[in-house]
């Protein structure tokens, strides 16, 4: 028979593990010597063999005789893999909870209200290299951001700055929103997607702070924020559907947002506002790829889905007909950064660029269309119903 000597370890000092330890060594029905000198080990192995299921006899003066029973085996007779290993599973039940995905899962448990728990709506198997890509790029605003650079810009062109960076603020509140309001409802068995929406409030959250900080650099007070702007952006925070909204948020908004931060970057009359918009740049063309990856795996399983994309584009449209669009004092700022200075020759040229750069915006927006599978003609029309707001 074998055994375990515990000396002087109490069952209440970690000696019980000792006594699991051999009791895994042999097969329920057969017995183990437990030996020790702790005053109250007896009476502590036998509570605890009544406990775990195990029989117990006193075999001597300080020793123990303890069978294994089958309750420590039957506990686990009904558990469950939280799915197979290497395998995400097409809807995992809410009682794996926040289990590991693969773990062994004790039944009973409860069952977790996690409302997106359908494989085919929730996942893309580009998921886990976009994740590894985000937190490989990951950057201190703090020391990311040359904030002592040496610039002076007249008074004017920092206004223009400042309407710009304003804008910028209030549209990455939305992209912000947007991600961490369905974050806690995604099953966690889809781990990586959970992992790339929270990289995503991450990466917002960075941007709003650079912007702001852009915009306050010098002293002066945020622009403007219009009421065209600002029902623009509740629309997508008021789509309830998530597949519906990262399309309207990713593929659209932020997928025209790409052109606009490439533009501001190219145009920034100092080298702070070149900085955070190229940064935010990296971090936004990320979370295009990511939409563009999450809708294409999603419209191969349901290409029905098309339908309802396109009638959420028109709706939108439709809700925003009576706004004004744009926030005039953003556009104007734009044309000014893009001209440099305000001779009619250069604000001339200037306001083409930003048209100029408005036509891209809708090419891209066509594009990505295009390769969600949308016919060209349709993927114009519908290009050209998105948000003159840009998100």
């Amino acid at each position: 028979m074998s055994g375990v000597d515990l000396g002087h370890l109490g069952l209440d000092q970690g000696g019980h593990l000792l006594v699991q330890h051999a009791l895994d060594g042999v097969a329920p029905g057969d017995p183990i010597e437990v030996c020790g000198r702790s005053a109250e080990l007896g009476v502590h192995l036998r509570a605890w063999c009544r406990d775990q299921g195990h029989g117990f006899t006193q075999a001597g003066a300080s020793s123990y005789r303890v069978v294994r029973g089958t309750a420590d085996r039957d506990r686990w007779l009904h558990a469950e893999r939280a799915g197979a290993h290497g395998r995400v599973a097409d809807r995992p039940p809410r009682t794996w909870g926040l289990a590991a995905r693969g773990a062994l899962v004790e039944p009973g448990g409860p069952a977790f209200p996690f409302a997106l728990d359908d494989k085919d709506t929730v996942w893309t198997g580009s998921a886990a290299a976009i994740y590894r890509q985000a937190v490989s790029n990951q950057w201190d605003p703090a020391t990311a951001v040359g904030w002592d650079a040496a610039f002076d810009l007249p008074a004017d062109v920092e206004a223009a700055v400042v309407q710009v960076m304003t804008y910028l603020v209030e549209n990455e509140n939305a992209a912000l929103a947007v991600p961490a309001r369905f974050l806690g409802q995604v099953h966690p068995h889809f781990r990586e997607v959970v992992q790339v929406l929270a990289v995503q409030v991450a990466d917002e959250a960075r941007h709003i702070e650079v912007f702001s900080r852009r915009a306050s650099l010098r002293g002066t007070e945020p622009g403007l924020s219009t009421v065209g702007g600002q029902a623009s952006l509740l629309t997508l925070l008021e789509e309830p559907d998530y597949a519906v909204a990262h399309f309207l948020l990713s593929v659209l908004g932020e997928g025209t947002f790409l052109p606009l931060l490439a533009f501001i970057e190219q145009h920034a009359p100092d080298p702070v506002t070149a900085q955070v918009t190229h940064l935010a740049l990296a971090d936004e063309g990320r979370h295009v790829a990511f939409g563009m990856a999450h809708l294409q795996d999603v419209l191969a399983h349901q290409p029905d889905l098309r339908g309802n994309l396109a009638t959420a584009i028109r709706r939108r449209h439709d809700a925003l007909a009576h706004t004004a669009g744009l926030n005039a004092q953003v556009f104007d700022a734009l044309v000014v950064l893009a001209a440099g200075s305000w001779s009619p020759a250069d604000i001339a040229r200037g306001y083409a660029a930003v048209e100029a750069l408005q036509e891209e915006m809708a090419a891209g927006r066509r594009r990505r269309l295009v390769k969600l599978g949308f016919p060209a003609s349709e993927a114009a029309d519908l290009a050209a119903l998105h948000t003159r707001n840009f998100m």
